[in-house]
This record gives C-alpha cells, structure tokens and sequence, in this order.
C-alpha cells in the first residue's frame, strides 16, 4: 500500500482542520487516493477532548489554544515543526494498527537521518506513552489520530527546529517531568550537522510509503 505525499508549507491551524474535513469526505467517496499532507504552522497549542484542564498553559495568550477532535493530550505546533496529516482508507489496508505503523515509519526515518529512537509500550495504569522517543527517554515526535468511517485525520508532529521551551510552559501529552526534544537538539548534543527540513521530509514520506 502507498499513499500520495502532499506538501503545503506553512498553513494556518484552523485552514488546515477545514481543508482536513474535506480531504477525509473525499478519500469516504472515492475520489482521491490515500494521501499524508506534509506542512507546518505557526505557533498553536491543541489538545484531545479528553484533555485535562490541568495540562493546558495558563500564561501563554500570545499563543491560541485550541480544541480537536483527535485523539491524545494537549501539544504544540509551530515553526521548526514538521507536522504530517494522514488522510487514509483503513478499510483497503486489512487489519493494521495505524498508530504503531506511523510509530514505526517514524523511527526508521529518524534512523537513516543517524538519531536512534524507539516506541514504548505503556505499562498497565499509566498515560499514553504513544508517540516516538529517544534512547534516554526524551519524546522526539507526538501522534494523535481520529478514524471515522474507516478513514484516518490528524497524525503526527516531529520536532525537527521547533522552540522547545514551550513545551515547559504546560503538560505535553499529559505526560509530566517528560522532556522534549527536537533533532537541531540531538544534532548538536553529537556535534554534527542537524539535517534539512527537505531531507528530513523526504526521510518521513519514504518510510510511510508516501510518494
């Protein structure tokens, strides 16, 4: 199975969640291919219905805050940020678990860029640990997703340039004393050159069959 890669740049949050109904309407009827949307937006904080109050930032009204029909806690988008929107017919791919295929894809990308990572399985009684992670336990990439009538929206946010000191301002993923971090980060820490946003693009739609 493969799908279309869609590249838009920098789109506005809300722009995107109209456009995202319409994508997912399309791929119901047929007239468009499974298809992953690859952009970014300026800066936004977002967070799942079920998100507790608790989590969400109290002091950053420069930033918008905003409620979504996806699974998952509250996050947040902005510059440096590489986010991929998965519109997809689940009915035609069989039996998958399309949040642990996004994992997957994710970390084999991040391993040809030269980062290892990895998924953690949740131990029973604690918060998600969906999503991707370093080997020292710092959360790299954030995955929330919704499927209605067989099709998938929303999907995953990488962390490529992003400014991480926001993510210190309110509770990732409800996920608490849980550090972010972004590959410009990594690279540094190992003194090498941090990638490309096109080379990490590229990485990301070879390893989710995305052409």
């Amino acid at each position: 199975m493969s799908l279309r890669r869609v590249d838009l740049g920098q789109v506005e949050y809300d722009t995107a969640i109209r456009q995202m109904a319409g994508w997912a309407e399309e791929r119901r009827a047929g007239t468009q291919p499974d298809r992953l949307f690859l952009l970014s937006h300026p800066p936004v904080i977002t967070y799942g219905r079920r998100t507790p109050l608790t989590d969400l930032p109290r002091d950053l009204a420069s930033i918008p805050t905003v409620e979504v029909d996806r699974g998952g806690n509250a996050t947040y988008h902005g510059p440096g940020q590489l986010v991929g929107y998965l519109v997809m017919d689940l009915r035609r791919w069989g039996p998958v678990d399309v949040v642990r295929w996004l994992e997957l894809g994710l970390i084999d990308a991040l391993k040809d860029l030269g980062f290892p990572a990895e998924r953690r399985d949740t131990p029973e009684g604690s918060p998600s640990l969906v999503g991707v992670w370093t080997p020292d336990g710092r959360k790299i990439a954030s995955i929330g997703m919704r499927i209605r009538g067989g099709v998938t929206t929303h999907g995953f946010a990488l962390n490529v340039d992003t400014d991480l000191r926001v993510f210190d301002r309110f509770v990732a993923c409800s996920l608490h004393d849980v550090a972010m971090t972004s590959l410009r980060r990594l690279a540094d820490e190992q003194g090498l050159p941090a990638p490309s946003d096109a080379e990490v693009r590229d990485a990301v739609a070879a390893h989710l069959h995305a052409e």
